[in-house]
């Protein structure tokens, strides 16, 4: 055993690879001395948040993960779902937050890229990207660069590789001031008989290096997205990866052919920690080894030493363990397509993995003690709840002024329920993404039903595919897929178990309002740092709520990320966490594409109905409260599951008989935010009448509760119509009016012209980017 004191390393070099000095000893004591700088280098990305989950573990062991639609759920690239009738999808949502941070475009750019690369690793063509994104205030200049930055490099490499951007959300909060979100999830249709995993076998079986060359570019991503950010963070612009969608484009098509011929075992792309994760987690899950052979990697840049190789992150490459004797096959269809193909190593019968480099081994390490035998942090949570949070429960509605039938007083201005609903429409949380969506491609590839901003949800058709190397007539496409990516950190940061479960609710609304029945769920989860008392306690709370909440929606989880020490350090040097953010990406089936309904009204007419009339709102979390008193706190929302579940059944069943028109989930910005903006999206108004009883005026118009949707059906199938609802949801409905067209009027409350209401609500964003 080597003494501590012989130690070729200082403190400094060893917290600069992300390792902690008892994380070191643990190294020293599995390889019965000290390591070389490349294994050094190796365990600390290994052992990094973002690889090895060392704090989230045990808690991301609650998650249900399995049901009768999964064939694969957490441990693979990506989870896959049966779609029945032959078709399986591929999904999984990723995180590129701290290089999005740094370098905007690349950052953001790269994130579509290498979520692409799970999806296809599977055996599965990419269909459609969806993000979940998050920013700072836009009146900061700072904020404003990452944005658009952000926003263009998704826009660059989706549209050069050719899949459709067809959704996602964007959110607008100080919280995340100098450290945007940036959560990618694709989804794709497997296209081979065989679902390709990762794990290597075959002792003698060739590996193949395939896609583009190595270089110095993201040296160390998988520690650098495991640290706070800081000013010195921009000094490691060299752990943001450079991308090309159009080598990327020529990887899909190149790894599609190739697993089709049958000569492939397994398949890893090079995502964090590059050649370093890829060798490990094929030999770990293999149960066996894997020798590579730095000196056969094609390469992009000169003197290259070991470190590097091990460590870049470079982009568009892949691990293949092929069949001894069909590896020539391979790297004919590689070269073929312009890409490198070479066989680095091979799979080895000791579960080591051997890195050789001008003749001399350069390093040797166990493989599960890189992969899955990673020190597991079991923290303690705290007692009770943090001071914040009690603090914020305490306050009520009888501390804002008190409202009337005109309008109230804020900060010590007069406005009118219709002041407030514009206002409101024009935050650039609720306001229209047209800005963003429209720099996107989403018809690429002909399967978008729903464009962006549409509906509640976004709807793919599902084309059958030939998985057979034989031309062979298909049957026509009647089914989609509808996807969705939801999370109101507000709600999460007040109330992290409560927000959490409201989370994964309002992803299966959304779904069940375009039509869709939820399936199945992969999650980001961004935190802050969980080796603080309150970051731990927001993540497990969080957890806990998630793990309920898919449990009552029969929607296992398949995989997912956690993205933690999401901080950056104000001018104290103070650590300021952002809001903790669960993202849930759901995906739902749609069994009939001509059955299927938007947020807009369609025509003039049709009656107004609200269902889950009975849900209490609150004002406690709201947008309302934050946008325009200045003021996050409260109780958010909490979740009724079993009125959920009927509300939802009973919007999907109205859908799928032809009896609803439209329909939209009420959530930021309550009733009224929900009514405009079906207004909008309709180019139509509205006459409503609604009685709010007692409680004040804002709680009914602007207040958010659960369970709540709003729906549109025409006049001849109101009886129908309300008679099924009396059977299946009796007293938790109410007619509201009707479509009407050119104002949204709400009797005794406010007016509002479809035109002046979409100016605001189109006009937000790009007003603050002065374009």
């Amino acid at each position: 055993m080597a003494a501590p004191s012989d130690c070729p390393f200082s403190p400094q070099d060893i917290a600069s690879e992300g390792l902690k000095p008892s994380e070191y000893e643990e190294i020293v004591q599995r390889l019965g001395r000290h390591p070389n700088k490349a294994e050094l280098g190796m365990f600390g990305v290994m052992w990094s948040e973002h690889c090895c989950y060392k704090n989230s573990r045990p808690l991301l062991s609650q998650f249900p993960t399995k049901g009768d639609r999964i064939l694969v759920g957490p441990g693979e690239n990506a989870g896959v779902v049966d779609l029945g009738d032959g078709l399986r999808l591929a999904f999984k949502i990723e995180s590129h937050n701290h290089p999005s941070a740094i370098e905007p475009f690349q950052g953001a750019a790269t994130g579509v890229g290498g979520i692409l690369r799970d999806i296809f690793t599977m055996g599965a063509r990419p269909i459609a990207v969806l993000n979940s994104l998050r920013f700072g205030s836009l009146e900061d200049t700072r904020n404003r660069r990452i944005f658009t930055g952000v926003v263009d490099g998704i826009a660059h490499y989706g549209n050069s590789v050719g899949v459709p951007t067809v959704g996602g959300e964007v959110y607008f909060d100080p919280a995340y001031t100098g450290n945007p979100l940036v959560n990618v999830m694709a989804l794709g249709l497997m296209e081979t008989p065989e679902i390709v995993k990762s794990g290597a076998s075959g002792t003698g079986n060739p590996v193949l290096y395939v896609g583009s060359t190595t270089g110095r570019d993201g040296m160390g991503g998988a520690s650098f997205a495991s640290a706070e950010l800081s000013e010195s963070s921009m000094d490691d612009r060299p752990a943001v990866q450079v991308g090309d969608p159009f080598l990327e484009k020529s990887l899909i098509e190149a790894c599609l052919e190739a697993f089709k011929t049958g000569a492939v075992v397994a398949a890893q792309d090079m995502g964090a920690a590059g050649i370093t994760c890829s060798t490990s987690e094929m030999a770990a899950k293999g149960g066996v080894g894997i020798e590579l052979d730095l000196d056969k990697i094609p390469v992009r840049e000169t003197g290259m030493v070991p470190y590097e190789y091990l460590l870049s992150e470079s982009q568009e490459r892949m691990l293949f363990v092929a069949y001894k004797g069909r590896e020539q096959e391979l790297i004919d269809i590689f070269h073929r397509w312009g890409l490198q193909a070479v066989v680095a190593g091979e799979v080895i019968d000791e579960p080591i993995v051997r890195i050789l480099f001008q003749g001399q081994t350069a390093a040797e390490i166990t493989a599960t003690a890189l992969s899955d035998n990673t020190p597991i942090y079991h923290r303690e949570l705290m007692a009770e709840p943090p001071e914040y949070a009690r603090t914020a429960w305490q306050w009520t509605e009888a501390e804002l002024p008190e409202c009337g039938a005109e309008g109230i007083e804020i900060g010590g201005e007069f406005k009118s329920w219709k002041d407030c609903l514009l206002d409101l429409l024009d935050t650039p949380t609720i306001a229209s993404k047209q800005w963003v969506y429209r720099q996107y491609d989403h018809q690429v590839q002909n399967n978008t039903v729903v464009f962006p901003g549409g509906a509640d949800a976004s709807i793919v058709r599902l084309r059958p595919v030939n998985d057979s190397a034989e031309p062979q007539p298909l049957p026509p496409v009647q089914s989609g897929v509808a996807a969705t990516v939801d999370c109101n950190s507000r709600y999460v940061y007040l109330n992290p178990y409560e927000g959490a479960k409201a989370t994964v609710a309002e992803a299966a609304r959304n779904l069940s309002c375009v039509g869709a029945e939820p399936i199945a769920v992969t999650d980001n989860l961004n935190f802050g740092s969980p080796e603080k008392p309150i970051g731990y306690w927001q993540l497990a709370e969080a957890c806990r709520g998630l793990s309920e909440a898919c449990g009552e929606f029969s929607t296992p989880v398949t995989g997912g990320n956690v993205s933690l020490y999401n901080e950056t350090l104000d001018s104290d040097g103070n650590p300021q966490p952002i809001y903790p953010t669960p993202v849930v990406g759901m995906v739902g089936l749609v069994p009939d594409l001509s059955r299927i309904c938007g947020q807009g009204w369609q025509q003039d007419g049709d009656h107004i109905y609200l269902l889950g009339s009975g849900v209490n709102p609150t004002l406690g979390g709201s947008e309302y409260l934050a946008s325009l008193h200045n003021t996050v706190a409260g109780q958010p929302p909490t979740v009724d599951f079993d009125l959920e579940r009927r509300v939802q059944a009973a919007c999907r069943h109205g859908i799928r008989q032809g009896w609803v028109n439209s329909a939209h989930d009420c959530a930021e910005g309550g009733l009224a935010v929900a009514l405009a903006e079906s207004c909008i999206a309709g180019g139509l108004g509205a006459q409503i009448e609604f009685h709010s009883g007692e409680q004040r005026l804002d709680l009914s118009w602007f207040g958010e509760g659960l369970a709540r949707i709003v729906v549109s059906v025409a006049p001849e199938y109101m009886e129908t119509w309300e008679a099924y609802l009396q059977e299946e949801l009796p007293h938790q409905w109410q007619s509201l009016g009707t479509v009407q067209a050119e104002s949204l009027e709400i009797k005794s409350i406010l007016t509002a012209t479809v035109s002046e209401m979409g100016d605001r609500h189109q006009q937000a964003i790009p007003r603050r980017l002065h374009v």
